[in-house]
C-alpha cells in the first residue's frame, strides 16, 4: 500500500481546507484509514480514523466538530476536511492505513504511512 497526502497550506484562522490521500496497492480498500499531525517539537499525534467501509469514525477530542474525515473507495481516496482552522493545527499532517486490529488511536496499528503535508495556521 502507498499513500500520498497533499493539500497544505497557509492558512488564517478560522479558514476551512481540505487535505487529500491518494491511497493505492493491493487490497488498500480493506484498510482502516488515518490522519496523525506532529507540530513542531511535538509528538506526532492521532487526529482522527475512518474505517475500511467508512461506516464508521473516531476524531481526537481536539479535532471534533471542526475536522471530517471521509473516504471514496472507488476513488482510492481519503479526504480530511478541516474547518475553522486554529493556529494549534499547524503540523505536518501524515496519511495512514492499517488492518482492522489494534488501538485506534495508535501509530503501531498502522502498517503503511504517507509523507506528510504541511498546514500552517496563522492568527
Amino acid at each position: 500500500v502507498q499513500l500520498q497526502a497533499c493539500g497544505g497550506g497557509l492558512m488564517q484562522t478560522g479558514d476551512s481546507l481540505r487535505l487529500s490521500c491518494v491511497v493505492s496497492g493491493r487490497a488498500s480498500r480493506n484498510y482502516h484509514m488515518g490522519w496523525f499531525r506532529q507540530a513542531p517539537g511535538k509528538e506526532r499525534e492521532f487526529v482522527v480514523r475512518i474505517s475500511a467501509s467508512g461506516g464508521s469514525t473516531y476524531y481526537a477530542n481536539s479535532v471534533k466538530g471542526r475536522f471530517t474525515i471521509s473516504r471514496d473507495n472507488a476513488k482510492n481516496m481519503v479526504y480530511l476536511q478541516m474547518n475553522t482552522l486554529k493556529p494549534e493545527d499547524t503540523a505536518v499532517y501524515y496519511c495512514a492505513a492499517g488492518p482492522a486490529v489494534g488501538y485506534i488511536d495508535a501509530e503501531r496499528s498502522y502498517d503503511y504511512w504517507g509523507q506528510g503535508t504541511q498546514v500552517t495556521v496563522s492568527s
